[in-house]
């Protein structure tokens, strides 16, 4: 079974909003594949899905971004599901609005998020699909104001444009089970 985590933060206020990408491309797939997402006792919401005739876990941790790693572990374990089946997919403030970037491993990058993935997991050897939201000034309250801000005018086209791509992008990785080959195919 694979596992397509999207990051972002539970409730009406962070709908929408750029730190939600994630959230919002497990949204699109659910929405595609005309399936709902139902909570659990893990801290998340979940699907078990077929896709490309492969068994998929759908899941939008209930924890909040900066504890999300407390939910993808839980699963883990509950559903047996090793490291390398995981493909967590979240906002990238040092990438173009909709733009998209697979890697196989790595650090955090300052994602806090990610941070609680590698911290909970023991491990930064899961594949990741950043997805652009472009970058705001550098003060620190102008970067927790846009990553918790709604999508502007400009960044629609964009938005929608990613999300159809996030969405090849995780069918082509479950279907040819090669993330490297999806990596080449995508990056």
């Amino acid at each position: 079974m694979k596992m397509i985590v999207g990051l972002g933060n539970i409730g009406e206020k962070y709908a929408q909003t750029r730190h939600n990408v994630g959230f919002m491309v497990v949204d699109a797939l659910a929405k595609e594949l005309k399936i709902s997402l139902k909570k659990v006792k893990q801290e998340a919401f979940i699907a078990q899905v077929q896709l490309a005739g492969e068994k998929v876990l759908l899941v939008q941790p209930t924890t909040y971004m900066n504890d999300s790693g407390r939910a993808v572990a839980a699963l883990m374990k509950y559903y047996d599901i090793a490291i390398e089946d995981i493909l967590v997919i979240f906002d990238d403030m040092d990438r173009a609005m909709g733009s998209l970037r697979l890697r196989q491993k790595g650090s955090a990058g300052g994602h806090n998020g990610i941070k609680s993935i590698i911290a909970h997991t023991g491990t930064q050897e899961f594949k990741r699909l950043k997805f652009g939201i472009d970058h705001p000034d550098h003060t620190p309250d102008a970067v927790v104001n846009y990553v918790l801000g709604k999508f502007s005018k400009e960044q629609q086209q964009p938005l929608a444009d990613g999300l159809i791509l996030a969405m090849q992008i995780v069918e082509d990785w479950v279907g040819n089970d090669d993330f490297q080959a999806t990596m080449n195919k995508f990056n």
